[in-house]
């Protein structure tokens, strides 16, 4: 007697291919009557023990979009998609708008499961769009940033969502298609269940523990530059043009071959489980991170965000661990440093909320090789402003532009001498109601073959001393250098 193949966790029942035959149908319908596009999705529930990021990693086809997004500490709370079914990307001051009036204008009209029932714990039952933002308004234009825009929203053919409720893991797919008027309603469901039967449960790859070869690291601009750019920064802070300004540097890893982005990811979320580590894949190259900073996350009329900004090295040993926690509470120049961000957050939200809260005092985060100082920061709106519009009001935040921001952008870019692309900018998703969360994408390297861009920022404020700032970002960039340097 033959024996019949398991059948895959992915794969539809004949009711939800009847339900996604016949929504594919009416968006193909309603496509052709408005001589447009419309999105159609369809949300289902999942074993609770799929992994999503690991489904993507070993699902995605060559040079496709993909996209992780984690936070396990937080209830496991997990995003994953794979490829492209609509793609929103805008350049300028206005990006964060044009993008969010198209995703507004897109998710609207969808054909999809009603938001506010989710499939299986998923982040909504209704359309998807993830993404980010580079940190300048036309940043990205140097080559190795090749298809990652100024702005850059995907929405994804297979979206799996995973979060914890009262304990207990759930895990949801949503699958999406783009109908236009020549489309013909079987040849979309034929597409998505040949996509379907693409998906891959595996675990993640291991990364090399002793790669052989060579690595080469290497600064982009030699250390001198930055210590000379930090000294350039007090001077004017002391002239009083400027309160603050957020430097970075870029240090460059020559692996000996090529880097597998779901190896380093999977360590990423293993030893960061408290930060947002992320991978969002573009062509050839990979954006990377285990960032600590939550830009901003929007829950209904809720609205959490964090100031982040103060940092020190840890130690193994936990009483000189707990000595320089104390030392950067008491540090007025950080302090200073901190104050800057979290007013000018709370400035920012109190026009549009009815209550700000902020904790009197910052606390410590502390992650594997760093600690911060942090204040969390909530609101309730008082008007609906959907994830994205929050963010460009957020973005950036004077813990990684200046203060104040007129003065300090054209700064930047004139006294770092590179193309920040990516880096300190937005990444994260939203979904048809408006909901979303991006953090920061900090502690980052973008992945291209066998290069590896990392990036490293500071705050610099009145006292900041070049070479204790150079000091800085050599901890910062330890988050990922060891893993990308062998």
């Amino acid at each position: 007697m033959l024996e019949t193949a398991p059948r895959s966790p992915f794969a539809l029942t004949d009711p939800d291919r009847e339900r996604l035959a016949a929504r594919l149908a009416l968006a193909v319908s309603r496509a052709r009557r408005a001589g447009g596009e419309v999105l159609a999705t369809i949300s289902l529930p999942l074993a609770s023990d799929v992994d999503p990021s690991a489904v993507v990693c070993a699902s995605r086809r060559p040079g496709e979009h993909w996209f992780v997004f984690e936070q396990p500490d937080r209830g496991h709370v997990a995003l994953a998609g794979l490829g492209e079914v609509a793609s929103l990307q805008a350049a300028g001051s206005a990006r964060f708008a044009s993008v969010a009036d198209r995703w507004r204008a897109l998710s609207a009209a969808a054909v999809s499961d009603p938001a506010d029932e989710p499939p299986g714990g998923g982040v909504g039952g209704g359309p998807i769009a993830v993404g980010g933002f580079a940190f300048a308004p036309d940043g990205g234009s140097s080559p190795h940033w090749r298809g990652f825009e100024p702005a850059a929203l995907t929405v994804p053919e297979v979206a799996l969502t995973r979060k914890s409720h009262r304990g207990e893991l759930s895990v949801g797919m949503t699958l999406a298609a783009l109908a236009r008027p020549d489309d013909v309603p079987e040849e979309l469901l034929a597409r998505l269940q040949r996509r379907l039967a693409e998906l891959r449960c595996r675990e993640l790859p291991l990364l090399d523990p002793a790669p052989t070869g060579r690595f080469q690291v290497a600064s982009a601009m030699p250390p001198e530059h930055y210590e000379q750019a930090v000294a350039r920064a007090t001077e004017l802070i002391a002239a009083g043009h400027l309160q603050k300004i957020v430097l970075a540097r870029e240090v460059q890893v020559h692996a000996p071959s090529a880097y597998d982005p779901a190896a380093v990811f999977g360590v990423l979320r293993q030893e960061f489980p408290s930060c947002f580590d992320f991978c969002v894949g573009r062509g050839d190259s990979t954006l990377i991170a285990a960032s600590p900073e939550l830009l901003v996350r929007r829950e209904g009329h809720r609205v959490s965000t964090l100031a982040l900004a103060g940092s020190t090295r840890r130690s193994a040993d936990p009483a000189v661990d707990a000595h320089l926690g104390e030392q950067l509470l008491r540090d007025s120049s950080y302090r200073e440093e901190h104050a800057i961000v979290a007013r000018r957050i709370e400035r920012i939200l109190r026009p549009h909320a009815i209550w700000v809260t902020a904790a009197p005092e910052p606390e410590l985060v502390r992650i594997a090789n760093i600690q911060h100082l942090a204040t969390p920061i909530r609101a309730q709106l008082a008007a609906p402003i959907e994830a994205l519009e929050l963010a460009g009001l957020m973005h950036p935040t004077p813990a990684v532009g200046g203060e104040p921001l007129a003065g300090a952008a054209p700064l930047i870019p004139a006294l770092e001498g590179l193309d920040r692309g990516w880096y300190a900018g937005p990444v994260g998703w939203t979904d048809g109601a408006g909901d979303g969360e991006f953090c920061v994408a900090l502690r980052c390297a973008l992945l291209h073959e066998n290069v590896a861009r990392c990036y490293a920022g500071n705050g610099i404020v009145r006292d900041s001393d070049p070479a204790s700032e150079l000091a800085e970002t050599e901890v910062k960039l330890q988050a990922l250098l060891p893993l990308l340097a062998g």
